[in-house]
């Protein structure tokens, strides 16, 4: 009954509204009527698997992050999703020279291109929204620098580029989606509450147990009338599981990654096929010399130290000789392992989210071998894991994120929430919080991860509040997948919302998604060394600025 009474309340308010609206008005109405139920005094619902008390978040979230229309805007693809053949090419598109008089280019100066979409029949395209990537690389200088690029929405794309090197460079062009392939990924958001289940563990006393499905909303564990509902007392977040056939809500103990649904038409499927996706156009512009300027042959960083609540430029920064400039502050390499002792000495790094983010926890512990990791006996792809450095006082952790989160069976104990390890910190100057969430909720619609953003803002907030000498940085998510379980779009729009999330508080960037975006190597949800050490660099550069 009750889920009958939802989904009229819902299908109500959605009718009239544009895709955008659907997602945020029927979430919204879904997760107030499902708080009533859990919170009311007299209700039924079983209790969560204990957590230990830690400080409420109130959930709020800045003007600018409450906007989802505007925020997530994306230039509209006009029609149906029509034939192939009409959809935009990777092997037709082109691009040129905006000036093609211009005959001399100088360090600090700038290029910028004109790109022309096209379909498969080499025909102009009248409609924006498709996504490029554009970058200028020195490829015998190991340098890479993002393209900014300006949809006109009508078919044709602005270029533009910094100049920040001298020497040789080379503009290339991907195009890692055609606006319908974004079409579609979009319908995802519009029509799916999820596009992946889990597999929740109950356990009972003599050992025998049962698995049962679980999601972010109980309209999708297959058993609309009979869920158990979790709520987590920090955050106040909800998660559900189908009633098990015969032990109670309160046993559930295991949790794993569940299934990837089929969400796609076989016409859907081609517009995301494997051959028209993360396609480099045909060459356009021939390699161009950047001219030394006042002898200098790179433009340098700014000079002031690197500390939380810097403006982030566009670009935030670029490679040479594999090493990242920030154009942000003044970036430090951390190149020995004494150095990083030097910087890491007498800190505790707190470092909580996706595997992405576990990479920088392994690339220490990997790189100083002083730095010994312990044995929690734990799930080593969730966490918690701990290495140590005595002499110096170090304590590297490393957790992930609660659920949503696909991974191998753990312990449901073993997931705590990030709000709810905020609460428990007394933070400090030598306290250093890092966080990196966006992988895990390029799945469902981006309520999910605004509601995820609202109550670790406040729990961050809070902890800047009780000791402004905490050192919190954030991670944006990196680009990687390819699909519509984890398209590089929804990624896209994940980063414009973490940004969003935190732009008024006093915590540090990492900008991941340029990083990985600058060079041309091949896209790895995982980053390879190279890139994860030039992101562990720039953190240090936050503990460690002079």
């Amino acid at each position: 009954m009750f889920s009958k009474q939802l989904q009229a309340s819902t299908d109500l308010f959605i009718r009239p509204f544009r895709w955008h609206m659907i997602v945020i008005v029927g979430s919204v109405i879904a997760i107030c009527i499902l708080y009533i139920r859990v919170s009311w005094p007299n209700s039924m619902v079983p209790l969560p698997p204990q957590p230990r008390p830690a400080c409420k978040s109130s959930g709020s979230l800045p003007k600018e992050l409450s906007d989802l229309t505007h925020l997530l805007h994306w230039p509209p693809t006009p029609g149906d999703a029509g034939e192939l053949l009409a959809s935009t090419s990777p092997q037709t598109s082109t691009y040129h020279l905006r000036d093609r008089s211009q005959a001399s280019y100088t360090l600090g100066g700038s290029l910028e291109a004109i790109l022309v979409a096209r379909d498969h029949q080499g025909r102009p395209k009248t409609c924006g929204g498709d996504l490029f990537r554009a970058q200028l690389l020195g490829p015998h200088l190991k340098a890479g620098v993002p393209g900014d690029i300006q949809d006109l929405e009508n078919g044709t794309y602005l270029l533009s580029f910094p100049l920040l090197w001298a020497g040789q460079a080379q503009v290339r062009v991907q195009l890692i989606h055609s606006s319908e392939a974004v079409r579609v990924l979009r319908g995802i958001w519009r029509d799916q509450w999820a596009t992946v289940d889990f597999m929740g563990y109950f356990r009972g006393p003599t050992g025998y147990e049962e698995i049962v499905t679980c999601n972010v909303n109980p309209l999708l564990t297959g058993e609309e009338e009979s869920t158990c509902h979790y709520k987590d007392e920090d955050s106040g977040e909800l998660w559900f599981c189908a009633r098990p056939p015969t032990l109670p809500c309160n046993s559930l103990v295991g949790h794993s990654s569940g299934h990837y649904w089929n969400v796609t038409t076989p016409h859907e499927e081609a517009l995301l096929a494997w051959n028209l996706t993360d396609k480099v156009l045909p060459q356009g512009i021939s390699p161009i010399w950047v001219a030394k300027e006042s002898n200098k042959s790179l433009v340098l960083s700014p000079r002031q130290p690197c500390h939380p609540g810097i403006p982030g430029p566009k670009p935030s920064g670029f490679y040479h000789q594999d090493v990242w400039h920030s154009l942000s502050c003044s970036g430090r390499s951390f190149s020995t392992v004494d150095s990083i002792l030097g910087c890491l000495a007498g800190h505790v790094v707190h470092m909580m989210g996706d595997s992405t983010l576990r990479q920088w926890w392994e690339y220490l512990r990997d790189t100083v071998p002083s730095l010994k990791p312990m044995d929690l006996h734990t799930t080593y792809q969730t966490g918690p894991l701990m290495a140590v450095e005595t002499a110096r006082g170090i304590v590297l952790h490393w957790r992930a994120h609660s659920w949503p989160l696909r991974s191998l069976h753990t312990p449901v104990a073993s997931l705590h929430s990030v709000v709810r390890e905020l609460g428990g910190l007394a933070g400090g100057p030598h306290t250093v919080v890092v966080l990196g969430l966006g992988a895990h909720f390029t799945t469902f619609p981006p309520s999910v991860f605004v509601q995820r953003l609202a109550g670790i803002r406040a729990a961050v907030a809070a902890l800047l509040a009780r000791e402004p000498r905490t050192l919190v940085v954030i991670k944006l998510a990196n680009t990687g997948y390819k699909s519509v379980y984890g398209s590089d779009w929804f990624t896209l729009q994940v980063n414009r919302l973490l940004r969003a999330a935190f732009a008024d508080l006093r915590v540090a960037f990492v900008d991941a998604w340029e990083m990985t975006s600058s060079l041309a190597l091949p896209d790895r949800i995982h980053p390879g060394r190279l890139i994860v050490r030039n992101e562990v660099n720039f953190l240090l550069s936050f503990i460690c600025p002079i």
